[in-house]
């Protein structure tokens, strides 16, 4: 997904490195790390009483048969000035990922995180490492050319702002396979790119929210978005086409809080929504603080990332990442010297992305229980939908769409394509866009941000 630029500012926190491995039974570094996150199953849950979101284990599947064997363990170390990365493991796979948060955020962070467990317990023979808490920019280059040169075969970065550094890096150990998510480019060779399509679970979750806020008579949606970068637009575009889809008459606040993981700066972004009239905030930030404020003020909340963020009765939902089989599929490539790099943007077929409450064996939470019979299905039938691969990311983003100025931005039978969903205009040479990542949908309240 995501990160972003480097003329934004760099998050300042120390920087933690921990090693996880997989080993013989018994064997430990430290405290057992968290379990591994495993595929979402297919189709929808029936509304139910509200239930307790389950944990990390709960919500992951169990590692696969013949993996690395073991538990993968975890210890971590705060690093000073001198940086200290882990240490490879001699005859193993060596794979390292570098976190813009820490890796229990219930957030985004802890979904990669999860996601490295599982390919420590499904991918034979691997150890794995992450160091956690890396500021974009210079500092994350430094992080990367120390694992590279410890001799990590697979180096994973997760921050959009990772990947200038992480192409420079890339040229300097062209054996060693960099994979960055959430940007846009590869050189071809050993630096590949990474993403998917959340924007068919925001659109979903704008579904849920739009039915919630008209059932309740206020049709005031709030979206508390982290940067002005197309991937926070795109989402922010997502959501309220959605909510259109069961409340027409609503329309949505947005406020910018430029941090991707800042508990206090995230609940006052909340509450200034809520304050506002909201009914319903989303937040593209990393912790469930708009949930929390959402309870104290009696309101509704869509949390994301991780489906443990939606822990309370006042999270409706949480569009979330399944990131462990993916990332063992692209391991066992690279493992195997078949892997190509290249730009690979998954759709929610993948099974690789969820909302909660709606997919098989979970439990929907209490805002949903009371919706509309008819908003509830159109919900369950559009997720099949997407699952089945018979409704993709250009099928939110199909004609007609007016934009909040009442211009048309994509007509009739039309829709956007990958360069204009993923970028500002004129897009990147070579690959420029055409309606480019730069409007507001119809109902959305708020100015575009200015271009830099």
């Amino acid at each position: 997904m995501r990160r972003h630029l480097s003329w934004i500012a760099l998050l300042s926190s120390a920087v933690l490195i921990a090693s996880a491995c997989a080993t013989t039974p018994g064997a430990s570094n430290g405290p057992t790390a968290a379990a591994t996150t495993g595929g979402a199953a297919s189709g929808a849950a029936t509304a139910e009483p509200a239930s307790a979101a389950p944990s990390a284990e709960e919500a992951s599947a169990a590692p696969s048969e013949g993996g690395a064997g073991g538990a993968c363990a975890g210890t971590g170390a705060q690093a000073g000035g001198d940086l200290q990365v882990p240490d490879v493991e001699a005859g193993k796979f060596n794979v390292a990922m570098v976190l813009i948060g820490p890796h229990d955020d219930g957030g985004w962070s802890q979904a990669h995180y999860e996601g490295l467990q599982f390919v420590c317990e499904n991918v034979p023979d691997s150890h794995v490492a992450y160091v956690e808490l890396v500021p974009e920019g210079a500092d994350s280059e430094q992080v990367f050319r120390s694992l590279a040169r410890k001799g990590f075969q697979f180096i994973i970065g997760t921050s959009f702002g990772y990947m200038d550094p992480m192409a420079t890096v890339a040229e300097e150990f062209p054996k060693t396979t960099f994979l960055h998510l959430t940007g846009f480019k590869s050189n071809g060779k050993n630096f590949g790119n990474f993403f998917g399509a959340m924007e068919d679970f925001k659109y979903l979750a704008g579904m849920v929210a739009g039915s919630r806020a008209k059932k309740d008579g206020n049709p005031k949606l709030g979206y508390m978005a982290t940067f002005p970068i197309p991937e926070e637009i795109r989402l922010g575009n997502a959501i309220m086409l959605g909510a259109k889809q069961t409340c027409p008459e609503c329309t949505m606040d947005i406020r910018f809080i430029n941090t991707w993981h800042d508990p206090v700066k995230e609940r006052d972004g909340a509450a200034s929504l809520f304050d506002a009239g909201a009914q319903v905030v989303f937040t593209g930030a990393d912790t469930p603080a708009n949930a929390d404020v959402a309870a104290e003020k009696g309101k509704w909340a869509v949390t994301y990332d991780h489906p443990s963020s939606c822990k309370n009765e006042a999270c409706l939902t949480a569009p979330y990442w399944i990131w462990g089989p993916e990332y063992a599929r692209i391991a066992e490539q690279v493992k195997a010297g078949s892997y190509t790099a290249g730009y690979e943007y998954f759709d929610a077929e993948s099974q690789a992305m969820g909302l909660y409450g709606f997919m098989a064996g979970e439990t929907a939470q209490k805002g949903i229980v009371d919706l509309p019979a008819a908003d509830v299905q159109l919900i369950k039938d559009t997720l099949s939908k997407m699952l089945n691969g018979d409704f993709t990311r250009f099928d939110v983003f199909a004609g007609p769409i007016k934009d909040n100025t009442g211009k048309e931005i994509v007509a009739a039978g039309a829709k956007l394509e990958q360069s204009d969903l993923d970028q500002f205009p004129p897009g990147a040479p070579g690959a420029e866009c055409k309606v480019c990542m730069y409007w507001w949908a119809d109902g959305i309240t708020v100015e575009l941000p200015p271009l830099s």
